[in-house]
């Protein structure tokens, strides 16, 4: 439904996730994607909701350069904090077995930035959702490491994959934003672009 009311627009989405694109298609959309490899950076003073916004903006402000009068872009940052601490990429092994520890058993914020811009409109907006895991022990994280894919992934997991079945206990917020893409809030901000 909403493509159709979109279909005056290409609409393009700034990100090589795959996660984002299926988010996407799932609700409808027909999009190309572009990417960037500028390095992403933050100011120092910003806090959990600033930064993901910021940075979704930063990724549309490298993008939008060669942005055309009909095309309409969608780029999204999502960042994991625990206790105001900030949970990226993990580098390697080790890395993700310390993250993935420290949210055994504990509630963490998943912040996933958004901006859509054309030529004429900027929106820029955030989702929070909280995610409490069990108490996970030692062979389960080993497990999860050795047979997914932690190292793309804010916070070393994907709530879509195994850990998230077996692992988490509670969520309060929007799944699909875990995931990488605040879908219903997204959809929303879309339609004032019509």
């Amino acid at each position: 439904m909403l493509r159709k009311l979109l279909q005056k627009y290409t609409i393009i989405l700034g990100s090589a996730s795959p996660r984002r694109k299926e988010l996407l298609t799932d609700i409808g959309l027909i999009f190309n994607i572009q990417t960037t490899d500028k390095e992403e950076n933050f100011p120092i003073e910003l806090k959990e909701q600033e930064i993901a916004e910021f940075l979704a903006k930063q990724k549309s402000d490298f993008l939008s350069e060669n942005l055309n009068p009909e095309d309409l872009l969608i780029t999204a940052d999502t960042i994991v904090s625990f206790n105001k601490e900030l949970l990226k990429k993990p580098s390697d092994k080790e890395e993700a077995f310390n993250t993935l520890s420290k949210l055994s058993g504990n509630t963490h914020k998943v912040i996933t930035g958004v901006c859509i811009k054309t030529l004429e409109k900027e929106v820029v907006f955030s989702s929070t959702t909280m995610v409490t895991f069990n108490k996970l022990t030692k062979d389960e994280i080993n497990y999860y490491i050795n047979n997914y894919k932690p190292y793309d992934k804010a916070g070393a997991y994907g709530i879509q994959e195994w850990i998230g079945k077996i692992g988490i206990k509670n969520i309060d917020g929007s799944y699909a934003n875990v995931v990488g893409l605040p879908t219903s809030k997204l959809y929303e901000q879309l339609k004032s672009f019509i």
